[in-house]
């Protein structure tokens, strides 16, 4: 009988430790499975961030930030060479560029940057800091993986460079990234912080490998938000125009310091338009003073008056009820200049119209995030058209086509205003005139196309962030060859000779 109590009592035990065994594989699985399922959900939750813009997936929601579990990639660890310090220079479109650019090249240097400083100095003079356009926690953490960035200089260097500036200078405009590795990481690597004081159209539009212009889209499309105060006045703006039915962003590049920097005076005063010429003297840094007004607007090189742009709208068959959004400053010359355009498109809103004295209050004197309220604002409207290639309408237009070539007209002005001179001196009629310029743009929608390389020439050629189709997705083949279906439904819908039917248009 003992040994009969000992064999159970020996195999009770061996199926003991059999179940604990059991328990213990059961666990590791578990645990590898939860180990392996939360890599997926943070990679996915990077990924998403790249692949997903905000505004596709919606307006943040109400709870607290706090409360808030956001997912963020895993640092990527490398060797630090040292430090880089960049301040931005220009309005806010031409700093959101050079962001990405110094993000990109910051990345690829192996060293860390710091918080970019933004220009206070230009014609706006506006104090915004960078904190005070973007969500900056959110631009180091999401960018995390790619490269470190900091808020300010650790407290060693920091004290050195208050004592000593740091070694500072303008990098060449265009460069590949050749340049930054074999000219400006030696000298980061020797003074351990540099300052890159001037930082517009400093990368190559071309030229570039993949993972950097990736890198560029990212920094754009997903890291740079804007802060939550300016996202949400623009959700109530957005808001109130959807209310009114389909609306147009025309982003009217008429303002005072446009005219006088460019020296186009067509429909100016005699008053005004030595107006515009003592300013244009005023500033040092707008280096042409004499200018040829008249030639310059047939070579297509000026904004298009309000009182063209009006034109230019009906022949393309825009709807009179639509709401016109202006998407910009003070128009020169007032209500005098703007009497046609508002004739012909009564629905003519501002933010200032739309939102009261006190929804602006905090937003005054700060050009910057008046122009990033604008900038949201024109990504969801049905239509962006801007009347002069400056920094806002190419990065909107590059923006818009990553949001799913949303509809962005790219006026050819030259064409415009040899057209618009023709009709007003009665050498076309109406229809002729309306046919010719629906026939002109029909290839100028925001549809996918690869950018225009001109080698030696980077001024001249599409500049990267109004198209930079290595990050889009489309419909076509790799190469975007230009299906005969896209453009044949285009064409007809802007073949119509009615300048007051837009339902084909839009």
């Amino acid at each position: 009988m003992g040994d009969q109590i000992g064999l159970e009592a020996s195999m009770g035990m061996k199926a003991k430790g059999e179940k604990m065994h059991c328990r213990m594989k059961l666990w590791i699985i578990r645990a590898t499975t939860t180990v392996l399922l939360w890599t997926c959900v943070v990679q996915l939750a990077a990924l998403g961030d790249l692949l997903g813009p905000r505004l596709l997936k919606g307006w943040p929601s109400c709870a607290s930030p706090a409360t808030q579990k956001i997912a963020h990639p895993p640092k990527r660890i490398y060797r630090n060479n040292g430090y880089l310090m960049v301040s931005c220079n220009g309005g806010l479109n031409q700093m959101r560029s050079a962001i990405c650019d110094m993000v990109t090249i910051a990345r690829y240097l192996n060293v860390t940057l710091i918080v970019p400083e933004l220009d206070k100095s230009s014609f706006w003079a506006d104090p915004s800091d960078f904190q005070d356009l973007f969500d900056v926690e959110h631009f180091i953490s999401s960018l995390r993986d790619e490269v470190r960035i900091l808020r300010e200089l650790p407290p060693r260097l920091k004290s050195r460079v208050e004592i000593k500036p740091p070694f500072s200078m303008p990098p060449v405009s265009w460069s590949p990234m050749s340049y930054y590795l074999n000219q400006v990481l030696p000298l980061i690597k020797k003074h351990k912080v540099v300052h890159l004081n001037r930082t517009d159209a400093r990368l190559a539009n071309n030229g570039l490998p993949l993972d950097v212009q990736r890198l560029r889209c990212r920094v754009n499309f997903s890291a740079l938000r804007f802060t939550a105060e300016i996202e949400e006045l623009a959700r109530r703006v957005i808001g109130l125009l959807r209310e009114g039915g389909p609306f147009i962003v025309l982003h009217l590049r008429y303002e005072m310091d446009m005219l006088a920097f460019s020296g186009c005076t067509q429909g100016c005063t005699a008053d005004e338009a030595a107006e515009l010429t003592r300013m244009r003297y005023a500033y040092p840094w707008w280096k042409e003073k004499l200018v040829d007004s008249e030639q310059k607007r047939r070579d297509g090189l000026c904004p298009m008056t309000p009182e063209e742009t009006t034109l230019v709208l009906r022949a393309l068959g825009v709807d009179p009820s639509f709401q016109i959004y202006i998407a910009a400053g003070e128009i020169f010359g007032g209500d005098r200049r703007m009497a046609a355009l508002a004739t012909a498109y009564p629905k003519l809103v501002r933010k200032e119209t739309l939102l009261g004295p006190s929804d602006l209050q905090f937003f005054r004197n700060h050009s910057s995030q008046m122009a990033a309220l604008d900038y949201l604002v024109s990504l969801e409207s049905d239509i962006f058209v801007p009347t002069y290639d400056g920094n806002m309408a190419k990065v909107v237009e590059g923006h818009r086509r990553y949001l799913g070539f949303k509809k962005t007209i790219s006026l050819n002005r030259r064409l415009l205003v040899a057209l618009i001179d023709r009709y007003d001196a009665g050498a076309m009629n109406w229809e002729e005139f309306s046919g010719a310029v629906k026939t002109a743009h029909v290839t100028r929608m925001g549809l996918p196309a690869r950018r225009h390389v001109i080698p030696d020439r980077p001024k001249e050629e599409d500049y990267y962030y109004s198209n930079p189709h290595e990050c889009l997705r489309t419909p076509f083949q790799e190469d975007f060859p230009l299906r005969e279906e896209v453009f044949s439904s285009s064409s007809s819908s802007l073949s119509s000779s009615s300048s007051s039917s837009s339902s084909n248009f839009v």
